[in-house]
Parts: structure tokens; sequence; C-alpha cells
């Protein structure tokens, strides 16, 4: 609790007698009752909290006028990437406060762009959202994922593009899939489930995908079965149309693992068989394109950081595979085939390096980009001389540039303006030891002048698993931190993938404890280095964030001043029996394994809560409706932290109606959580906004 704020009177959570037994351990969850959403106690608890917490936050002076600041700075035009499709060009824009972004096309880039698909009209709070698209090889017709209050689960209609009217075609139980276009244009591929319980579709767990073929005017029921493996309940399936439409390549993956099987289908054979060519999950293996019985892979096998090789499917044997493109010193991220070119994307330390080869694997050049930051697009077909990419960091709003691979120039396409002075900002990368020794990169970004003498508000953010890269990215929200004098930090914990699978697996399963341990070694180098204090510390983190989040407080409940764990996975024992859980525990291990239990039990945020413990000011933060990390994680995590906490820090959960994960949230909404999210840091750590 800040200096400010009364004492909080939290509501009081009933407790179960609920005991399990792992492995001849008895561990106690009083709070399993809280796993249902759907029951009256639980929606009662819910309401309940809320309205502490936003009764809290509502009193706090300084709310309005973070809210009208992040407002004012949000209201600006954000471009997507321009695509080409046929004789068409595609791109997303925001006006500025819009939910959702708007889908436009136009046939020339001189001409005037027309509206194709506006999901702000399909509801009134911006809770539908797009979340999924694919445009036929002619650019006639638009295969496109619509979800629902934040949900994982999408339907897919098709629309054509010249009238804007949609055909008869509908798609449902899609989850973790997109969608992949015949050459023909006459159909596409894609990935579903069975048909869930409608009750507890948000909750109940995922096996069994399988991959079918649509044809267009025909109904769902009648899709051709391509491929499932029935003595596989957790293995998924991505269909992807080779470019020149001879083939399907069938991504074969487990878990959220980055090894994977590769399969293909020969689509002018009559046989339709799948022949198995990537039979082992030893490796990444990531379909480039191929030219005629040879496929490119981007393959981690044998290099850690990636390489690009090259197999003849008629000559599919390991000993005869091309290594086209060594692995390097950095970090290949991704790779795509322009102007009959490889264009890569690498990563040097987390910031962004676009390279050039040609076919045979020799260097053509480095793309010079227009600083630092994190670079992405380079969309388009294999002999097209026209891309488009974007460009950000820290203090730069993603600006779109069109790039012509022939000369290797870039031109400025779309500027955003937004109501600041990049100028005043800076950004440096430092390299601090953790725990072990290791050596790991962390930005840090703030205004110019700012005094270094501990006594600065820091924002410290992470993330730390599942091969995910941290890099430099623009956000309003991170803006406004810094316009009131708060200082942001993100380091590059291992568990990402910003140095490869070496760096990934340093931070997976028995090695999590580094990832942990790297998240407070950025800590105490940000207090050594008078970059602020224990009493001025925040740490934030989104879902496997949240868990990292929720780990260092009850390791180190010393040394932060507050907490904004959001959508985390707060139940190491629980996690893989709820919605595609278990696809992690090829990340973090398995509770049913003795060993892997034993580390999960040792970390696990929810179980690592000491009663009479000074926590830091906790706000915890989730949505109703998150089918990925379900809400009961944070709920009982709250239960759990308000029992346990000693002191009168606030220890606050914020639950968001009709929201998920995250993904498709609306503008309202996430203007109101970031203004929620500041509001609370501002009053619990001090902040002077006058």
């Amino acid at each position: 609790m800040s200096f400010s704020s009364p004492p909080l009177t939290y509501p009081p959570t009933h407790q179960d007698n609920q005991i399990d037994r792992y492995h001849g351990i008895e561990v106690k969850d009083p709070y399993r009752w809280l796993e249902n959403p759907d029951s009256a106690a639980t929606k009662a608890w819910v309401t309940a909290q809320n309205k502490v917490t936003f009764d809290y936050l509502e009193q706090i002076p300084a709310r309005e006028k973070i809210k009208q600041r992040i407002t004012e700075l949000w209201d600006y035009e954000k471009f997507g990437i321009p695509f080409k499709r046929g004789e068409r060009y595609f791109y997303f824009k925001n006006d500025g406060l819009q939910n959702q972004s708007v889908l436009y096309t136009l046939k020339s880039l001189d001409d005037e762009p027309k509206v194709l698909f506006d999901p702000n009209t399909l509801s009134e709070d911006g809770t539908v959202a797009l979340s999924g698209l694919a445009i036929s090889e002619d650019g006639k017709l638009m295969a496109y994922g619509l979800s629902t209050g934040g949900s994982d689960w999408i339907e897919y209609k098709v629309r054509e593009v010249e009238t804007g009217k949609d055909r008869e075609d509908l798609i449902k139980w899609i989850k973790f899939s997109g969608v992949s276009w015949t050459k023909d244009n006459r159909g596409f591929f894609y990935s579903r489930y069975d048909e869930p319980n409608e009750k507890t579709k948000l909750e109940d767990i995922n096996y069994y995908q399988k991959l079918y073929y649509h044809r267009l005017g025909i109904t769902q029921s009648e899709d051709t079965l391509i491929y499932h493996s029935p003595d596989q309940k957790e293995w998924k399936f991505r269909g992807i149309v080779t470019e020149n439409g001879r083939y399907l390549i069938i991504i074969v993956l487990r878990g959220t693992d980055p090894k994977n099987l590769l399969f293909y289908q020969d689509l002018q054979d009559p046989e339709g068989k799948v022949i198995e060519l990537i039979r082992e999950f030893e490796a990444n293996y990531s379909f480039i394109d191929n030219d005629g019985s040879i496929f490119w892979f981007k393959t981690d096998l044998d290099a850690p950081c990636g390489r690009v090789i090259a197999i003849d499917i008629n000559n599919p044997e390991g000993k005869n595979w091309q290594e086209i493109i060594p692995e390097s010193e950095d970090t290949l991220e991704g790779i795509g085939i322009l102007n009959n070119q490889f264009v890569a994307d690498y990563l040097k330390d987390a910031r962004s390096q676009i390279k050039i080869f040609n076919l045979d694997g020799t260097f053509v050049r480095e793309v010079t980009l227009p600083g630092i930051g994190s670079a992405g697009g380079f969309d388009g077909k294999r002999y097209d001389t026209e891309t488009f990419y974007s460009f950000t960091n820290f203090t730069t709003p993603p600006t779109i540039y069109r790039y012509d691979m022939t000369t290797g120039e870039s031109t400025l396409f779309r500027q955003p303006k937004v109501d600041f002075n990049p100028e005043d900002y800076q950004t440096q990368q430092v390299f601090y030891r953790s725990k072990d020794g290791t050596k790991i990169p962390m930005f840090i970004t703030y205004q110019k002048g700012l005094k270094l003498d501990g006594n600065n508000p820091t924002y410290l953010y992470g993330y730390g698993g599942f091969n995910v890269s941290l890099t430099p990215n623009f956000s309003i929200s991170n803006l406004v931190w810094m316009e009131m004098g708060g200082i942001y930090a993100v380091p590059n914990l291992r568990g990402g993938g910003e140095y490869g699978e070496e760096w990934h697996k340093a931070g997976m399963k028995a090695n999590k404890q580094n990832v942990f341990d790297d998240f407070i070694a950025a800590a105490e180098w940000l207090i050594a280095n008078k970059y602020t204090s224990k009493d001025k510390l925040a740490i934030a983190g989104r879902s496997n964030g949240g868990l990292l989040v929720g780990a260092c407080i009850t390791q180190r409940p010393d040394l932060f001043a507050a907490a904004l764990p959001a959508v985390g996975v707060m139940d190491m024992l629980r996690f893989h029996k709820f919605t595609i859980g278990w696809a992690w525990c090829s990340e973090y291990g398995s509770p049913d394994n003795e060993a892997e239990f034993k580390t999960l039990l040792s970390y696990s945020p929810i179980h690592n809560l000491t009663k009479g413990t000074k926590y830091p000011a906790t706000l915890i933060t989730t949505a109703e409706r998150d089918d990925r990390v379900v809400p009961a994680h944070s709920f009982k995590f709250a239960a759990a932290l308000q029992e346990a906490h000693a002191g009168d820090n606030s220890v606050l959960i914020r639950i968001e109606t009709k929201a998920g994960h995250g993904a498709g949230k609306p503008t309202t909404k996430i203007i109101e959580e970031i203004t929620d999210k500041w509001t609370f840091l501002v009053d619990v750590l001090g902040l002077d906004l006058s």
C-alpha cells in the first residue's frame, strides 16, 4: 500500500481441504473451486475482487490524467505492412482509436484504397476480432477467421474481394491453425479439433487435431480429412501449399517444442499419399520453398543458431543433404525467397540484421536498416522485385519502407506521426552477469538528462521462454511511462530465442531457474548502477512472463516494490489439465514425471508463497475468457497471495470481461488496462505527476 491510500479489506476467500498426492508428496490446493469459472461462487468472488480493485484505482487522483495522455498519444494512424496477391495490394490500417484495425485493398499503390473488411462493424465494443487471414493466389478471394471475446477458437468465412460479399462457406472449431489456399483457388487446407462442449469449451483440454481440405461451396461436414494420427493425441498439424502449387507441406508439431516432423503430399498425384520426409523429432525444420524436387529448409540440426539446407526428395537420405547457408554467430530467425534470392532475418544481440544470399548460398549484401531495432516483413513471391518491411525500436513507431530487391534501396512508404519527440529519449544496451556468470543483454530506455541517482521509478519487463525473442519495440504504454519519468528495461533472458536453441534450452525444464536468476540479476544490476532502488522498482511480464514475475516475488520478495503479473501460469502442478496447457510440458516438464514434478514444485508461484511474508505491492491481471492460460491460475494465485501476505502493500486482481489472453483485444480495453497499470504504479512508487 502506498503512503496515500487507506488499508484495503479483501473479500474473504473460502478454503477447501483439497489435498493431492504427487509421487508420494501431499500438496494442498485449497482454492481448487476457483477453477470452475461458471460456478456462482467463482462469479461472486470475481465481482467482489473487481470491486475492491476498481474502487482503489478510481480514487487515485492521477488516473484520469494518465488515461487522457495515453488516449492522446494512441490517436495516430497505424499502418500494417502491404503485401500483394495477384494484381492487388492489401494492408491494414488503424485510424487511431479504432478498436480493431481495418483491412484495405487497392490495385495500384497510387489508387484510393478500398475497405475490404472492417471488424469494428461486427460488435459495438470491438470484442469480435479478425484472427486469421489468407488471400487466394489470384487475389480474388479472402479466407478470414473471427474470434469472439478473446477466445482462441476461430471461425473462418470466405469473402469475394471484388464485391465484398461473403460466400456461404463456414469453417468452425479451428484453433492454432491458419489456412493455405491451393494454387487453383478452389479451396484451402486447415486444421481443427472435434466439436467441443459448448458450455466448457474455454476450459476443456485440446487433443487430436486433424488436417482437412475444404473445397469452396461444400459444407464443412463434407471436407476431406487429409491427415491425423489417432494414436498421437498431442500432434498438431500445419498444412502449407508450396508456391508452385505442386506440394502440400505438413508440419507436425508436438506441444510447444520447436522440434518437428515434416511430411508432404504431391497434389498432382491422384493417389495422394502422404510421404514422411522427416520422421524423428530431432530438430526444427522450417520449409522455405522448393525448386522441383529440391526442398529448402531452415533448421537448427547441428546448428543451434540456424542454417539453410537442401533436401532432394528423390534422394532424401541424410547423407545427401546439402548445406546452402551455414550457421553463423548470429541467430537465423526467419528466411524467405524474393527476386530468386534468399532474404534472411538474423538477430545480432537481439537486434535485426537482414542479409541477402543467392540460391547457392553466396552472400550478396546486407540490407541497410534505418537504425538499431527490429525489422519485419519482406513478404512476397519468389520472383518479386518489390517488397515492404516495417522498422521499429523503443523510440520509433513502426514505419513502413518499400524495398527494391534489384537496387537494394529502401524508400519511405508510410510514417506514423506520434505527438512526441524521439530525440528526447535514449536507448542503451548493456550486458550484465547472471548468478552463474552467464552474460545477459538488456535494453534500457529513458529520457535524456535523467539523473542516475538510484531514485528513478523503473519498469523491468521480461519473458524468458518458448524460444521467444524480445527485440526493440515501440509502445505508447511505455512512452507514457517514460514521460512520467520512468525507466523501461528489457533483459533478454535465457529461455528466449535471442541466441538460438542452446539459449532456449538453458531456460527450460530443469534449467528454468536460470530464467529467474537472470531476471533477479537484472534487477540487482539496475540497483547497483544507480538506475533505481528497491523502493522504486516494478517488475512485469505476461503469460510465461507472468510466471516469471510470480516466481521472482516468491524467491526475492525483498527486491521489488511492485509486481504486475499478467495472464500468468501460476499453478505449475495443474497447468497441463486445461485447454492447450498440456503442450507446455515440452517447455516446463510434466508434473506426472517425478523428477520434473520436483523442479516444478520448487518454483511454482502458488506453492511457494510463505505466510507472514511481506510481498511487493501486486496487481494481477487476467481475463474471464482466456482459454490459453485459464484465469484460474490468476484467481488461485491472488487468493493465496492475499492470504499469505503481511504488511500494507496492496494485493489486487483485475479481471477483464469479454477478453482473453490478449490477441484481438479492442483498443478501449487496452487503454483502460494500461491506465490502471500505470495508476497503480504511480500510487505505489510515489510518482509526482503535478
